[in-house]
């Protein structure tokens, strides 16, 4: 989850708090929040980037010495441009209301100069010649992303960000090749991926969202299709999520509501998939897992709300988790198994 508390797009001391604390929950992996790959393509002023020697210098810093805290499990960032969702203010600010020069906030820029809301300043259109230079941006980032030793790449194409702005039709009108149907829509955040795969040497996937849940929007069908292109152009994965870029959508959130989008796409494409929303207990978890519904299960507020989630799931499901030292005496007296002691430096 976003945490909107970088200091121009520079990792702080609050990401080391936090990060340090995922890495010793028990999880497989930790995903890092959504980090732009230019400063326009943040959400806030206030959220994390990986755009220049600052940015990666101060993510190295803060992140190694949070590995050096936690087990030795793999790290993901998710690296994202917001396009017309950008120059925003925090939650807790106002969240979603886009900011003025005066307050810190830039113009937003889009496929089509079409806004979030209908009272929104509307965002500028890119060029071809912009749409090149923010590829380069993404591959950038992830070649800074591989120096750093983070094993896992994850392109931010869900949740009304701009490469989800070119793949729905509420979104893209463009009419020069990189708009109008499936192919046109696709085609620059699929050469978005492409550009990364043939830089980056680590697991490589990407976030999507598989419904706007707009009517005339983009469709879990066309998800499976386009994950499938992934399939073909190199992904290791796919992150199934939904919707975000509609004020429009009308969702009824349940739990595991956004499971059977998880399932179709790996189905049709065989892909590694995972799946995230409102799976809050450890049952409903396995329960997705066990009938191949999906490869993994993400969580994020779950694991905020109750950060020794993954413990009581192991002891639940009487399984293991990695624990560090300090930590490995604190679990009841009957679940005292449930604990492999991590490996951490000294």
């Amino acid at each position: 989850m976003c945490q909107y508390s970088a200091n121009h797009g520079k990792a702080s001391d609050w990401h080391l708090f936090h990060w340090a604390g995922l890495l010793n929950s028990g999880a497989a992996m930790l995903i890092i929040e959504a980090t732009a790959v230019t400063p326009h393509g943040r959400i806030s002023p206030q959220c994390l980037g990986l755009w220049d020697d600052e940015t990666a210098g101060a993510l190295s810093e803060k992140l190694g010495r949070a590995r050096k805290l936690g087990p030795k499990i793999p790290v993901c960032i998710q690296l994202s441009h917001a396009g017309r969702q950008g120059s925003s203010s925090a939650p807790w600010r106002g969240g979603g209301q886009l900011l003025d020069i005066s307050q810190g906030g830039w113009q937003a820029e889009a496929p089509s100069a079409l806004p979030h809301l209908n009272q929104d300043l509307p965002p500028r259109s890119i060029s071809i010649i912009e749409m090149m230079d923010i590829k380069k941006s993404f591959v950038d980032a992830a070649e800074r992303a591989e120096a750093l030793s983070i094993e896992s790449v994850e392109l931010h194409a869900a949740h009304g960000y701009l490469l989800h702005q070119f793949l729905s039709p509420l979104s893209n009108t463009r009419s020069d090749g990189f708009g109008g149907n499936f192919d046109g829509r696709t085609r620059f955040p699929l050469e978005v991926f492409k550009s990364v795969r043939e830089k980056y040497n680590g697991v490589l996937g990407m976030r999507i969202s598989a419904t706007d849940w707009v009517e005339g929007g983009w469709t879990p069908e066309e998800t499976a299709d386009f994950a499938w292109r992934l399939k073909l152009a190199g992904a290791d994965y796919v992150h199934i999520s939904s919707g975000g870029l509609s004020a429009s959508q009308k969702i009824s959130p349940k739990p595991s509501y956004q499971v059977p989008f998880a399932k179709l796409v790996k189905q049709k494409t065989g892909l590694p998939t995972i799946t995230v929303g409102l799976i809050t207990e450890p049952n409903q978890a396995q329960e997705i897992l066990m009938n191949g519904d999906a490869d993994l299960v993400a969580m994020a507020r779950s694991f905020i709300y109750r950060p020794r989630w993954m413990w009581e799931a192991a002891a639940k499901l009487e399984g293991t988790v990695m624990a560090v030292p300090q930590h490995s005496r604190c679990a009841p007296r009957e679940v005292q198994n449930i604990f492999v002691t991590a490996q951490v430096d000294d």
